[in-house]
């Protein structure tokens, strides 16, 4: 097996890995995330150690994050050096923003668990606010844009089936444009109309993940970008 193709088995993985830690995570908290009374519900049996798993899972979303920019970073490189900086920084910084969303929510766990809820209630529920703004930011803002800028890359050099970066070209702009309707309208809470927005962006990095497992990259379109390289580099 060459490097190429481990490679993209890893991209593919990274990738699986996000979807599954994201989903797990949400069901794990998300109850806690939409409670009215965070207090109360945090000082229930069992919850907080839910949210404190799910806050786990989303530490292992982030790295997985990390990991999709790191790995095509080499690929992303043949084509366009530009590109594949803005994308690895991109990733990084969509990481960052989800890691530090879960500190509050640890936080807010603590002072559930360790203080009770008298007193503490309105502190509580700004903590779990924080997390779900950082969400917005991360995923919801900073995520369409390194799809945005992975997509054209993918589209430009014919290193998957050109269906799959259309997909991630359209999807991007609707996920940005629903998480900029809820900042402005100061909810962290999208309509359950706007949920449609997501599919062709989920879509996106599914059939991405899949097709380099199973795939991996095109073969012509890799020797075509690693002829292409040298005259690049100069």
């Amino acid at each position: 097996m060459g490097s190429t193709r481990r490679t993209a088995i890893a991209i593919g993985a990274f990738f699986l890995l996000t979807h599954i830690t994201s989903i797990a995570s949400m069901v794990l908290y998300g109850p806690v995330l939409s409670s009215t009374d965070y207090g109360s519900y945090l000082a229930g049996d069992g919850a907080s150690g839910k949210a404190l798993f799910g806050a786990l899972l989303e530490v292992v979303l982030s790295l997985a994050i990390v990991g999709t920019g790191v790995a095509f970073f080499p690929v992303v490189r043949r084509i366009n050096e530009g590109m594949a900086l803005g994308y690895a920084a991109l990733r990084t910084l969509e990481a960052g923003v989800i890691a530090v969303g879960v500190t509050p929510l640890v936080a807010a766990v603590a002072l559930a668990q360790g203080t009770g809820t008298t007193g503490n209630a309105g502190l509580i529920q700004a903590l779990a606010a924080i997390h779900n703004w950082t969400f917005i930011v991360g995923p919801g803002l900073i995520c369409p844009a390194n799809t945005a800028v992975l997509a054209a890359v993918l589209l430009r050099s014919g290193l998957v089936p050109r269906i799959i970066p259309i997909l991630g070209l359209v999807g991007a702009p609707l996920v940005f444009a629903v998480n900029v309707w809820q900042l402005f309208a100061l909810t962290p809470q999208a309509p359950s109309s706007f949920s449609l927005a997501v599919v062709p962006i989920f879509a996106w990095e599914v059939s991405l993940a899949l097709y380099l497992i199973i795939r991996g990259f095109r073969g012509a379109a890799v020797a075509k970008s690693r002829s292409t390289q040298p005259a690049m580099a100069r």
